[in-house]
């Protein structure tokens, strides 16, 4: 199986009104982060920046000057997934911007996706350990597993905490029969 660990960073998120400014990209193949293939993109958003976005992923109008609107950005997203299970971290976000770059409804989307903040919880639960102290933000959940956090809210580094967490806790699924994409993106889609 090919897994590409998917980050967006965002204007808000109300895929209606906000925008993509940056995406992240990292490949899993044979149970191996594969960096060398990995993507990012800055995009110029077609919706303003807020404050409030800049304070979480820190990128303002002067660092998207010259960069490529979501329509010449589009191909480099479509190879980086092509062909992969698509992990994410609260899926979604990432469902609905996808549905919002590509067409599509979110919940089409919403099907192709291995949410890793689900397969956390429950592999948790399976383990006893339900409502872990420190909740399940990415960087806490990371924290926990030893997975290090370089810059939190930066599409790259997202999608490869998101990768490396999910990575920490396959192991602990497929002896419990979670070994399958199709189990994965069940349970992903699980409460």
């Amino acid at each position: 199986m090919e897994f590409a660990s998917l980050d967006f960073e965002t204007t808000g998120l109300d895929p209606k009104r906000d925008a993509v400014v940056s995406f992240g990209v990292v490949p899993v193949r044979r149970g191996r982060v594969i960096l060398g293939e990995s993507v990012y993109r800055e995009v110029a958003p077609a919706a303003p920046l807020k404050p409030s976005s800049i304070v979480v992923h820190g990128l303002r109008p002067m660092d998207l000057e010259g960069a490529p609107g979501m329509d010449a950005s589009r191909d480099a997203l479509r190879v980086a997934l092509d062909g992969r299970f698509v992990l994410a971290w609260a899926a979604e976000v990432e469902a609905s911007f996808l549905a919002t770059v590509f067409g599509g409804r979110p919940a089409g989307w919403g099907r192709r996706i291995v949410d890793v903040l689900r397969l956390a919880v429950l592999a948790d639960h399976l383990d006893g350990a339900a409502g872990r102290k420190g909740g399940y933000g990415l960087s806490a959940a990371a924290g926990r597993y030893g997975v290090p956090v370089e810059r939190p809210h930066h599409a790259l580094d997202d999608a490869l905490t998101t990768a490396q967490v999910f990575l920490v806790v396959m192991p602990r699924l497929v002896p419990r029969g979670y070994g399958t994409p199709r189990r994965l993106l069940r349970a992903g889609r699980r409460s």
